[in-house]
């Protein structure tokens, strides 16, 4: 069972994680970094996840093992489109993404 002091501490890490993913969304300088801060918001999500399980016990580490299996499936999707976009055009530049279009 987790103090009530761990349990603010745990949100503020997971809040601090969503909000750098957002800012990293929302800056859109680099595609990686898009996805890396994709990355952050799925795994802030988990950390939530895992703290709610072990204050109230149930069974939240199932659903965050399984997050985690969709976001690595969403890094190698997201990488395999950086490289197809790279190939294709040559540079990987955020707001000529639309390019992809048939």
């Amino acid at each position: 069972m987790l103090l009530e002091a761990d349990v603010h501490a745990y949100l503020f890490l997971s809040f601090s994680l969503l909000a750098v993913g957002v800012y990293g969304l929302l800056s859109r300088r680099s595609v990686i970094r898009m996805l890396f801060a994709v990355e952050m918001i799925i795994n802030a999500a988990n950390l939530n996840l895992a703290i709610f399980s072990a204050q109230r016990n149930v069974d939240g580490e199932i659903f965050a093992f399984f997050t985690i299996g969709l976001a690595a499936l969403e890094a190698a999707v997201g990488l395999a489109i950086v490289i197809v976009f790279y190939k294709r055009f040559g540079e990987v530049i955020p707001s000529k993404i639309r390019n992809l279009r048939w």
